[in-house]
């Protein structure tokens, strides 16, 4: 597992754990050294407190993601495909739908191929079953990386043996943001 840096931890907490952050660091090199060095040594954790500000301030509300994800569970196979299509689109991906056991589509972008599997969208918990079958289709395919996405949550197995592949998770939040960039044309998969 990689080992875990406080910049990375304080990226994924509240922007105010890095302002705290930097308060007694400021104090603290302001006895040693002039307070300009001072604000020098915490612009790092001023830094990360303004892009983790903003990237919360855009961050949908909890109800508004537990909403989106409760109409993609409801939604049948062919309207959610839909929708992941069009958001990778969306995000510039070339997106393609395959055939293949363990993957629902290929997208390209820059000449990378991702594998995305997103069939079982609608069960609460996905175990590791399905993230094999995604690993063996992008070896047999030869794809760059894959993605899972699901609407429910992944087990602690599922979690580890992702880690381990390489595969990337797609849930909650990150999810309903994706799915968001498809508002405009969503009324064709009544999702809003």
């Amino acid at each position: 597992m990689a080992k875990e840096t406080l910049f990375a931890l304080l990226l994924r907490s509240p922007w105010w754990m890095s302002l705290l952050a930097a308060v007694p660091l400021f104090a603290v090199v302001q006895l040693f050294l002039p307070p300009v060095a001072a604000l020098f040594a915490t612009t790092p954790f001023l830094g990360i407190a303004a892009f983790a500000g903003w990237r919360q301030l855009r961050a949908p509300a909890a109800a508004d993601v537990e909403e989106t994800l409760g109409r993609l569970r409801a939604m049948p196979w062919e309207n959610f495909s839909a929708v992941m299509a069009e958001a990778l689109r969306r995000d510039g991906y070339a997106v393609t739908e395959i055939k293949a056991d363990g993957a629902d589509f290929e997208a390209v972008k820059n000449g990378a191929t991702r594998l995305v599997a997103c069939r079982r969208w609608k069960v609460a918990q996905t175990g590791e079953g399905p993230l094999r079958e995604l690993v063996a289709a992008r070896r047999a395919r030869g794809a760059d990386d894959a993605l899972y996405a699901a609407a429910g949550g992944f087990s602690a197995n599922a979690r580890e043996y992702a880690g381990k592949h390489g595969l990337r998770l797609l849930e909650g939040a990150e999810l309903a943001q994706l799915v968001a960039r498809v508002q405009p044309a969503a009324h064709r998969w009544k999702l809003f």
